[in-house]
């Protein structure tokens, strides 16, 4: 009994460390992977879709089953992960003024030579009085994506955006353009 007694009081003497969060780039890194996870989930989805039944069933998958999939990417984790734009399909997507400024940012890169795929930003902002660990990752414009966010849709698939997204802008893409980005963010 005396030992526990000893071992306990020990035990108590000892300070309390708290654990360090981790570096930016061990976030980013993680952040990165989730988006690359997202990303191929979404891709497949929306491929497997357009061989079933073409554009119009891609649409359904962009808004159906892209926040789930972004949510089922996001569980078990502390990460927040969604999709956005400057020209958005869906008003809930609209960035906000961290993200609207790192998509402009991302569009400058991308005029000054900077390749799509390795546009990414990430770092910790604060927010009221806690800080949150923000990232970005570039969405390009891939000639699939053209069939409902190109110059010049099919008037079936031009109809059906318009009926479940009134106020879309989320059109007039050429192929190797920035279509947006994937937008992760966890508290620290």
């Amino acid at each position: 009994m005396k030992t526990l007694r000893l071992a306990l009081a020990a035990l108590v003497a000892l300070p309390l460390v708290a654990a360090e969060p981790p570096s930016p780039e061990a976030l980013a890194s993680q952040a990165r992977s989730l988006a690359g996870n997202l990303m191929l989930s979404l891709q497949g989805e929306l491929f497997a879709a357009m061989k079933d039944g073409g554009p119009a069933k891609a649409v359904d998958v962009c808004r159906v089953r892209a926040p789930g999939i972004a949510a089922a990417t996001a569980t078990g984790t502390p990460w927040k992960i969604g999709r956005t734009a400057l020209k958005v399909r869906n008003p809930q997507n609209a960035p906000d003024a961290w993200e609207a400024a790192k998509l402009e940012e991302f569009r400058k890169r991308l005029a000054s030579g900077e390749e799509l795929k390795a546009i990414e930003v990430f770092e910790v902002v604060q927010t009221g009085d806690r800080p949150i660990f923000r990232y970005m990752k570039a969405i390009g414009t891939a000639s699939p994506c053209l069939n409902c966010h190109g110059a010049s849709l099919a008037p079936e698939i031009a109809a059906k955006v318009k009926e479940l997204y009134p106020e879309d802008q989320a059109v007039g893409f050429a192929a190797g353009q920035l279509r947006g980005a994937f937008t992760l963010s966890r508290p620290l």
